[in-house]
């Protein structure tokens, strides 16, 4: 799960491969604000076929969350 929501934030949000850990933070490590937040909320619901609330993406900060998130989602 962790591969496939890193390929998303690289494809999405042009970070580095390299820079995508799990603890790294959205904002601060990755420079994701919120219109790429937005986009990768889009992708993420067409890649996994799920709907996240814009409230929940409010509590996501790091790729560990987001993976937490969408893992509860599909329930893996």
């Amino acid at each position: 799960m962790f591969e496939e929501i890193k390929k998303l934030l690289v494809e999405c949000a042009h970070v580095d491969d390299d820079e995508v850990k799990p603890e790294s933070n959205l904002k601060k490590d990755l420079g994701i604000d919120s219109l790429y937040a937005v986009e990768l909320t889009l992708e993420l619901e067409e890649h996994y076929g799920i709907s996240i609330d814009w409230e929940e993406m409010q509590e996501v900060y790091t790729v560990k969350d987001v993976v937490d998130l969408i893992e509860t989602k599909v329930g893996k």
